[in-house]
C-alpha cells in the first residue's frame, strides 16, 4: 500500500529542513497521517507498547550502568549499592528488571497475533523474519543481563546454558570458551556478558527501525486479511485515531506493570537470585526466566539418541530449531486465507498450540523427571508438528469461511449493515 506524502513545510527552517534531511516528513508520513486499516483491534497495540518498553529497557539499563562494577568479587555488592544508596536505584533497577518480563509478554502476544491474522503472509515475510531477529536479539540480551547480578541462579544458569554450546559440532568448544574467557564462567564471562548486554539493545533498536520500516512499504495488515482496496473507505489516517488507541493501551500496560513494579517487584523473579554466586554450591533445581522456559523444556525434552546424533547435540538442535522453524513459516503456511477468523478448523489447531506453549512453560520450571519429561517430550513433538506438518496441510485440505468483498464492508457488516461475500480462494 502506498503512501502518496501530503506533508507540506509551514516555514522558513521546515522548508529548508525539508531539502536538506527530510526528518520531519518521515515522521509524519510515517506517524501521522499514514493510512491504516480502519477494522485493527486491541491486539495491534502491542507493536506500541513494545516500542516504550524497548525505550525504558534502553534507559534504565544505560543509568544502572553507571553504577554497576562488572567483576566477579564486586558485581552482587554493587546491585545492592544501587538497591541501597544510590538515589531511585531501587526503581531504576525494579523497572529494568521487571521491564524485561513485561517486554517478552507483550511479544508473545504480539508474535500469537501474527500467527493467528497471518502477518507473515506475503507481502510482509521481510518483516516477519526481522521481527523473529529482534526477538533472537530479545532472548541473547536477556539471558546475559540475567547473568550480571551474579546470584546463584546467575552463575548457575550461566554455567548450563554455556555447557550446552559444547555439543555443537566443530564451533561449539570455540564459542564456549570464547564466551567463558577461561576454563570456566568466571570474571572474564561476567566482562564479556556485560558488554555484549550493553551494545544489543541499540543492535534491536536498528532492527526495530528496519521492522518498521518493511510494513510501512507493504502496509499493515488486518483482521480479516483483506488488502486494502479504497484508501478512502478502508483505512483511517494513524493520528489522531490510533495514536489515541495506542496510547491508552499503552496507558492500561503501564499501569499493570506499575503494580508489579511498585508491590511484587521481585515476583517474577528466583529467590536464589537474592544469594551472591557461590561456584562451590550448586542449586537444587537450576531455572531460568520465565519467558524462555518453553525453550528450556524443549532442550530438556531430548532424552535419546537421534541415530549419529546424542541426547544432549539433539536437545540444543530441538531449542534452537523451535526458534529457527519462524524464519520459514511464510513459506510452510500454504493456505490463500489470512486471517484465521476465516479458518475455522486452523483456530482450534492454534489454540491448541497456545495451550502447548503454556504447558512447555510450565514443565521447564518443573523438575527433569518422571512424566514431566513425557509430557514434554509430548508437547515438543506437537510444537514442531504445527509448523511442518500441520499449518501444509491445512492449506490443502481446509475449506474456510468466504471472505468480506473490503476492509469497509467487514466494518459495515460488524456494525450491523450485511455486505455481500466473496468466496475465499
Amino acid at each position: 500500500m502506498k503512501h502518496q506524502s501530503t506533508y507540506v513545510p509551514k516555514t522558513g527552517v521546515e522548508r529548508w529542513l525539508d531539502r536538506r534531511l527530510p526528518i520531519v516528513r518521515l515522521a509524519v508520513d510515517s506517524f501521522g497521517d499514514y493510512p491504516v486499516p480502519k477494522n485493527l483491534n486491541y491486539w495491534w497495540t502491542f507493536g506500541g507498547i513494545l516500542m516504550v518498553f524497548l525505550v525504558i529497557q534502553i534507559v534504565t539499563g544505560v543509568v544502572l550502568a553507571m553504577h554497576y562494577t562488572p567483576h566477579a568479587s564486586m558485581a552482587f555488592a554493587s546491585v545492592e549499592h544501587i538497591m541501597r544508596d544510590v538515589n531511585y536505584g531501587w526503581l531504576f533497577r525494579y523497572v529494568h528488571a521487571n521491564g524485561a518480563s513485561f517486554f517478552f509478554l507483550a511479544v508473545y502476544i504480539h508474535m500469537f497475533r501474527g500467527l493467528f491474522y497471518g502477518s507473515y503472509k506475503e507481502p510482509r515475510e521481510v518483516s516477519w523474519i526481522l521481527g523473529v531477529v529482534i526477538f533472537l536479539l530479545m532472548m541473547a540480551t536477556a539471558f546475559m543481563g540475567y547473568v550480571l547480578p551474579w546470584g546463584q541462579m546467575s552463575f548457575w544458569g550461566a554455567t548450563v546454558i554455556t555447557n550446552i554450546l559444547a555439543a555443537v559440532p566443530v564451533v561449539g568448544e570455540s564459542i564456549q570458551q570464547l564466551l567463558w574467557g577461561g576454563p570456566s564462567v568466571g570474571n572474564p564471562t561476567l566482562n564479556r556478558f556485560f558488554s555484549l548486554h550493553y551494545l544489543l539493545p541499540f543492535a534491536i533498536f536498528g532492527v526495530v527501525i528496519l521492522h518498521v520500516w518493511a510494513f510501512h512499504v507493504s502496509g499493515n495488515n488486518n483482521p480479516t486479511g483483506v488488502p486494502v482496496k479504497d484508501v478512502k473507505k478502508d483505512t483511517l489516517p494513524f493520528t489522531p485515531y490510533y495514536t489515541v488507541k495506542d496510547g491508552f493501551a499503552i496507558a492500561v500496560y503501564l499501569t499493570v506493570f506499575a503494580v508489579f513494579v511498585f508491590f511484587m517487584p521481585n515476583v517474577l523473579g528466583h529467590p536464589d537470585n537474592s544469594i551472591e554466586a557461590n561456584p562451590l554450591s550448586t542449586p537444587a533445581h537450576i531455572v531460568p526466566e520465565w519467558y524462555f522456559l518453553p525453550f528450556y523444556a524443549i532442550l530438556r525434552a531430548i532424552t535419546f539418541n537421534i541415530g549419529p546424533i546424542d541426547s544432549k547435540l539433539g536437545g540444543v538442535i530441538a531449542m534452537f530449531g523451535s526458534i529457527g522453524v519462524l524464519f520459514i513459516l511464510p513459506w510452510l503456511d500454504t493456505s490463500k486465507v489470512r486471517s484465521m477468523r476465516y479458518r475455522p478448523t486452523a483456530q482450534l489447531w492454534f489454540f491448541l498450540f497456545v495451550a502447548c506453549c503454556i504447558g512447555l512453560g510450565y514443565l521447564g520450571s518443573q523438575p527433569a523427571e518422571g512424566v514431566y519429561v513425557v509430557w514434554a517430550q509430548i508437547l515438543t513433538a506437537y510444537y514442531f508438528a504445527f509448523f511442518l506438518i500441520i499449518l501444509p496441510l491445512l492449506g490443502i485440505i481446509e475449506k474456510p469461511k468466504p471472505l468480506p468483498k473490503s476492509i469497509n464492508e467487514a466494518v459495515l457488516k460488524k456494525s450491523g449493515a450485511a455486505p455481500a461475500l466473496q468466496p475465499a480462494e
